[in-house]
């Protein structure tokens, strides 16, 4: 898509659009290290957004989250005060979530009536609405899969999901706003590394969403040692790998896959950064170059 970028209105609205996600992610982080994502067993759209606000109210909630496997099969010694702690979480992160929808739908509206959309951002804009429906069908759908049978925690390959839809959402969002920011005739076009780019950004898709594994597992404490694997560089149990659920429900081989597209990621970066350190006419692009593989850098030692 290529469009003139002569509507910074629209743009500034949608890099809102990427800070609110952002504090999005960062609370669906909190909800999940809380334990606090089946706290709320229901979606209600409209009355969900006011917790309870009389002890009525609380009690029936707390009789609610009492009928779950989590608190039966383990927060059975909750009172209710505790349950008041992690509802919080849960309660914030839908409501921050129906505050994107309000950010979005309002000045969407608008930007409609005074005209201020040109015809090449009505698919973007499109795209963009789908992904937030869709991402919030996920999160009940992530959510509904702990609340039966002796499940205490979310489906890990859900989760994995609506983690991985998040992010694309905010890429997505932030790239729609860079198209309008950025005149055309300013953007650089290096053909080869954009394959690169593309090849890293589909390691990274799947680095993130072995991430979730590894979190919805609670696979870390599984293998506490590096560069080794309990001892092994290539687990014995790899041996036995049967089917494709093994590589997402085993926490032993998740691990292994986790870091092996780890040191993967490292390599390709290294490599991307050194051909955008060849001559090619554009400084800011070499200087800008060093922030992914600072950032993998960072990611690897905080993994570690």
């Amino acid at each position: 898509m290529k469009m003139e970028a002569s509507s910074r209105p629209v743009a500034i609205w949608l890099l809102t659009g990427v800070a609110m996600v952002i504090i999005q992610i960062a609370l669906g982080g909190i909800t999940r290290l809380t334990g606090s994502g089946l706290s709320i067993t229901e979606w209600n759209v409209v009355t969900g957004a006011l917790p309870p606000l009389t002890a009525a109210d609380w009690a029936v909630e707390f009789a609610k989250y009492q009928q779950t496997p989590q608190f039966r099969l383990l927060n059975f010694d909750f009172t209710l005060q505790e349950f008041k702690y992690i509802f919080f979480w849960e309660w914030f992160h839908r409501f921050w979530a129906r505050l994107i929808g309000v950010v979005f739908i309002v000045p969407f509206i608008y930007f409609l009536w005074t005209r201020q959309f040109k015809s090449a951002m009505i698919r973007p804009l499109l795209i963009l609405f789908l992904l937030g429906a869709l991402q919030g069908a996920v999160g009940w759908i992530m959510v509904a899969s702990g609340l039966t049978g002796d499940a205490i925690y979310v489906k890990p390959t859900r989760l994995a999901l609506h983690f991985v839809l998040a992010l694309g959402l905010l890429s997505y969002t932030f790239w729609f706003a860079l198209q309008l920011l950025v005149p055309v005739d300013q953007r650089i076009s290096l053909p080869t590394v954009r394959k690169r780019v593309f090849f890293i950004l589909g390691l990274l898709v799947l680095q993130l969403a072995y991430g979730a594994f590894m979190a919805g597992h609670k696979a870390a404490t599984a293998a506490p040692t590096w560069p080794d694997i309990n001892g092994q560089l290539v687990p014995d149990l790899l041996n036995n790998a049967s089917g494709m659920l093994f590589w997402i429900e085993n926490k032993i081989a998740i691990h292994f896959v986790h870091r092996g597209l780890a040191y993967i990621l490292l390599i390709a970066v290294v490599l991307m950064t050194l051909k955008l350190h060849q001559p090619h006419g554009s400084r800011w692009l070499q200087r800008a170059a060093w922030f992914p593989i600072s950032l993998v850098l960072v990611q690897v030692l905080l993994g570690i």
